[in-house]
């Protein structure tokens, strides 16, 4: 009989879109996210709500989209308030878990928000541990943990967020994966205009109207933070072999958000919605001493992070009700006593980076996507016939029907989930606003 309270392990990255592992794109090095895999639930359509840290880590933890969290921006820009409601950690301490979470937290200093934890590293509201001390509180939070009552143990790495670090003057790397079809085609007046702005006004300008070197070079850093990220998993994996409690731990591994990677001649993350911004890796390890099915790839269901805080409290023996606002237990799809969520579109937030804020709405569906900015224009992608979003179609008369069934059922969303979006203001990159600006 599956014991009622399995122990949990999530684990998380920074900035790692959904092909950054070697599963997905054989030029990343990922042997043990690879390894993983071949035991877990893989998620080809996993989303963010927002590509964004602190919002979308308030998804994660809440199951409710950043309109509803509050936490619309990172901590410390314009938008990023505090979290200021409890988190999924609360749930489990009293369902009985010791909980952990060590690594970077950038939610903020609201007591509700940071209330759950009983080991943290240091003050879980300030703290930013290099990724090989996150690794080994975690690991001996495991030592300490294993044979005791149920933990819950959450890891979050920096890495490959310190993609930042990149220097386009080192030298070049002898041997460079090819720059992405979008890099050479993309066409920036198709486009809102703050794509662009990105690249030649803001962090952009790192790589704007360098050769293609410099583009490659990025490309292979990038992949050099996913390795080591990887290696910090490693050791997470071989710490809960070590200690006896792999096949009594559900194993979550995933992102907060994407990165560019230098498709459509963009790098970080900034005012766009594009797939490498808003899908992100997805592992789930069910062992099945605790009820998990046989592992196995599913691209016929559309999770988004909001799904994650319910399945746990679900899989610890509680209720997700509070935490079922936008998401829904992936449980019964993992146990194969049921199915997985069925959407009929995906909902992406976008509130701005530092001052500069750009609102953006998305609504996804298995065939089209349609970004809606609240001054800066729009786009609409046919993704079956063009899954790199090479074309705009939003200005198509062909397909001005497709465009206003999605702007009519993104507009319902909006209204029925209070999303303040048609009230936010926009910004210069100097955080004024543009009705202000003559």
């Amino acid at each position: 009989m599956a014991p009622e309270r399995p122990n949990i392990v999530f684990i998380f990255s920074d900035q790692q879109h959904w092909r950054a592992w070697g599963g997905e794109d054989p030029t990343f090095e990922t042997p043990n996210l690879d390894r993983l895999a071949q035991q877990s639930f893989v998620f080809g359509r996993s989303f963010c709500t927002t590509p964004q840290c602190s919002p979308s880590r308030s998804s994660m933890f809440t199951g409710r989209y950043p309109s509803e969290t509050g936490v619309m921006g990172n901590i410390g820009a314009y938008g990023g308030a505090p979290l200021r409601m409890e988190t999924v950690a609360t749930r489990l301490q009293a369902l009985g878990y010791a909980t952990g979470y060590f690594g970077k937290w950038h939610l903020g200093q609201d007591r509700a928000g940071t209330a759950g934890w009983d080991e943290a590293a240091g003050d879980i509201r300030t703290e930013r541990p290099a990724d090989a001390e996150t690794t080994r509180l975690g690991v001996d939070f495991l030592r300490r943990r294993s044979g005791q009552r149920p933990f819950a143990l959450f890891l979050s790495y920096n890495d490959p967020h310190d993609v930042y670090d990149y220097d386009p003057g080192a030298p070049a790397p002898e041997r460079c994966p090819p720059l992405p079809e979008s890099w050479h085609r993309q066409a920036f007046e198709q486009v809102p205009g703050v794509h662009e702005d990105f690249m030649t006004q803001d962090q952009g300008t790192l790589l704007h109207g360098l050769d293609a070197g410099a583009w490659q070079g990025y490309h292979v850093f990038y992949r050099e933070k996913v390795r080591l990220y990887d290696a910090e998993v490693g050791r997470v994996l071989d710490g809960l072999e070590r200690w006896g409690v792999i096949d009594s731990t559900i194993v979550i591994v995933t992102s907060d958000h994407g990165d560019m990677d230098t498709h459509h001649r963009l790098i970080f993350k900034g005012p766009f919605m594009y797939e490498q911004m808003v899908r992100v890796p997805l592992l789930i390890r069910v062992p099945a001493s605790v009820g998990g099915s046989s592992p196995r790839r599913v691209d016929d269901v559309d999770v988004v992070n909001t799904d994650l805080a319910p399945t746990l409290i679900d899989f610890a023996g509680g209720s997700p009700d509070g935490m079922l606002s936008d998401g829904f237990s992936l449980r019964p799809l993992l146990t194969a006593s049921g199915l997985g969520p069925c959407r009929d579109y995906v909902i992406g937030q976008y509130h701005g980076k530092q001052r500069w804020v750009n609102p953006i709405r998305m609504i996804r569906t298995a065939e089209f996507k349609y970004n809606r900015y609240l001054v800066h224009g729009e786009e609409l992608y046919h993704l079956s016939e063009d899954p790199h979003e090479l074309v705009n179609l939003a200005a198509d008369p062909g397909y001005r029907h497709v465009k206003a069934e999605l702007s009519a059922e993104l507009d319902r969303w909006i209204a029925t989930h209070d999303d303040p979006f048609y009230d936010l203001t926009v910004t210069d990159r100097a955080g004024l606003p543009l009705e202000l600006i003559v």
